[in-house]
């Protein structure tokens, strides 16, 4: 796997927002009169960092609306999170490399055109290409011919314009053919950079762009950049999910409590966001309309290997003891109340079902004990440079509250002022550009949503050789040799494989887990049925407006 550019989602305004940082300040949300929202369900939204093509979308507000208004070959069951069939009727394959695929009969996008294989495999070969600057280009790496349209070298000239390993063969029938086995590829099909496109995609691409159309339960009738979009119920949709409301108004906030005050006055009725000073008492406030549950979200800190400091076994020891000097439970409670929990691996307990989750795998390393971390950091020579400092924006939510807590934590252990301290950068936009310049000398804030709910998501995009998303810079020839084993083996040994591999790279530690993120909702008393799927997005279709 080779190192891409990779926007790893940000975490703030409480949950997962990469465009978070332009929406947290102040202001409130437009929207319609009670009159004309008679079955529309209100929803909280931030408008969403890129135009709403498929591939080019890898943050949770455009999300949201790609999965209301889009289906790819598969979806991801909203409880389990296991990979279901959507669109496609099979996907087959003798040799985990190469996929003869077939999608279902009568499936429609909402202009009334058909879904065909073509559709599916243009819309690939468009995402990929990197002269269209696709956000979400690299999960088509995989794909054989990848590298002839999409060069290392983003500014090199394609040496095609469609990969070789895509070809179809009628016209609800392809092939796909990728460049190394992969036996779980089908499972991160659901994902919405793999989703299909119908032609006016590309003969009027503009007038796409101001009114999307895709193939999911509901289509776009208006957007207001500011203000809202507006969604009805897309009559052509042939999924068993058809939604049981009369539509969804996204209403933009830039402020979290204005939109807390409106839920709570009726005038919003689903609120996925709700603001970290009121999540104590949101329960209380909203007469029991409140759901916290777990979602596929692992907050870490991650340290620079790419600074020989950090690289030596005695900085291997220093690593583990300063993760053993953090007070993890105490975080959780009284920063989050509740709303995190204490990781004790590097994936997280939502992908339990489908396999992976092993609590516990980080072992001691990552449970709070003062006494010995502090000798494991004195045996090893004390701190590199003598102390350490923790960076993130801190444009969003709180993450400047639990980094001095953290760093009071470790301070405390060291019985030493200063020996921790937090480094705050002021948007997300600087950090992750500090990130990808190699910039920082100590402990950084990475933080991962999964994109697809397998263990491989949470492992190779971050610990593998020069991987897309690898900001540590770590390498393990052990790592990588146990990540492709488990790619070209079947299901159950592919978990068992990355779990070796997790296994070792928390044995090195480039990254502190710290803890799992929940996902949170309140709701009106005018909706019922409401509930997060495993991404910590609501399932739109299933609510009902009272």
């Amino acid at each position: 796997m080779r190192g891409a550019t990779r926007v790893t989602w940000a975490f703030g305004c409480v949950t997962a927002v990469t465009l978070a940082a332009a929406a947290c300040g102040g202001g409130g949300g437009g929207g319609t009169t009670a009159g004309s929202s008679a079955g529309i369900v209100r929803a909280f939204w931030t408008d969403p960092q890129n135009p709403l093509e498929p591939a080019n979308t890898n943050e949770v507000q455009g999300g949201k609306v790609l999965e209301m208004t889009f289906r790819g070959l598969k979806r991801y069951n909203p409880d389990s999170g296991k990979a279901e069939n959507a669109v496609a009727q099979s996907i087959d394959t003798k040799d985990q490399q190469n996929f003869d695929i077939t999608l279902k009969k009568g499936w429609k996008f909402s202009d009334g055109t058909k879904v065909t294989a073509k559709s599916f495999v243009d819309a690939w070969n468009y995402g990929a290409l990197v002269t269209n600057k696709q956000v979400s280009s690299y999960f088509f790496e995989y794909i054989d011919g990848y590298e002839d349209v999409h060069p290392t070298d983003e500014s090199a000239k394609p040496k095609a314009k469609t990969m070789s390993g895509l070809k179809v063969t009628g016209e609800r029938t392809f092939k796909v053919k990728l460049n190394q086995k992969f036996s779980l590829w089908p499972d991160t099909l659901g994902y919405a950079a793999f989703s299909p496109l119908p032609k006016k995609f590309y003969t009027d691409h503009e007038s796409w762009l101001k009114k999307p159309i895709g193939n999911g339960p509901y289509k776009v009738d208006s957007y207001t950049k500011g203000q809202a979009m507006r969604l009805s119920v897309n009559k052509k949709y042939s999924g068993p999910d058809k939604p049981r409301n009369k539509g969804v108004e996204l209403k933009v906030y830039t402020d979290q409590n204005t939109g807390y005050t409106d839920l709570q006055a009726g005038n919003l009725d689903i609120f996925d966001e709700l603001p970290a000073g009121q999540l104590k008492n949101a329960k209380k406030d909203l007469d029991g309309r409140y759901i916290n549950q777990p979602a596929g979200i692992l907050q870490t800190l991650s340290f620079p290997l790419y600074k020989k400091e950090w690289r030596t076994e005695k900085a291997k020891q220093v690593r583990r003891g300063l993760s053993m000097a953090v007070n993890r439970d105490e975080v959780a409670q009284k920063i989050y109340h509740g709303t995190r929990k204490p990781a004790t691996d590097l994936t997280s307990p939502v992908i339990k079902k489908s396999g992976g989750y092993k609590p516990g795998l980080c072992g001691e390393t990552c449970s709070y004990n003062p006494k010995k971390a502090r000798k494991l950091i004195e045996d090893a020579g004390g701190l590199p440079g003598g102390k350490v400092s923790i960076t993130s924006n801190v444009d969003t939510g709180s993450h400047r509250q639990w980094m001095d807590a953290v760093c009071n934590s470790i301070n405390n252990t060291l019985k030493k002022d200063g020996a921790c301290s937090v480094n705050p950068v002021p948007t997300f936009g600087e950090f992750r550009k500090d990130i990808a310049e190699k910039k920082f000398t100590s402990l950084f804030r990475t933080g991962w949503q999964m994109d697809y709910p397998l263990i491989q998501n949470f492992l190779q995009p971050l610990y593998y050789t020069d991987a897309s998303s690898n900001d540590s810079g770590y390498s393990d020839d052990r790592v990588d040799k146990l990540m492709n084993e488990a790619n070209a083996a079947g299901q159950s040994e592919a978990v068992s494989k990355f779990q070796q591999a997790e296994k070792i790279v928390l044995e090195d530690l480039p990254a502190i887990p710290l803890w799992y993120q929940d996902g949170n909702a309140g709701y009106s008393d005018r909706v019922s049925d409401v509930r997060l799927n495993p991404f910590s997005v609501p399932v739109f279709t299933d609510v009902r407006v009272k």
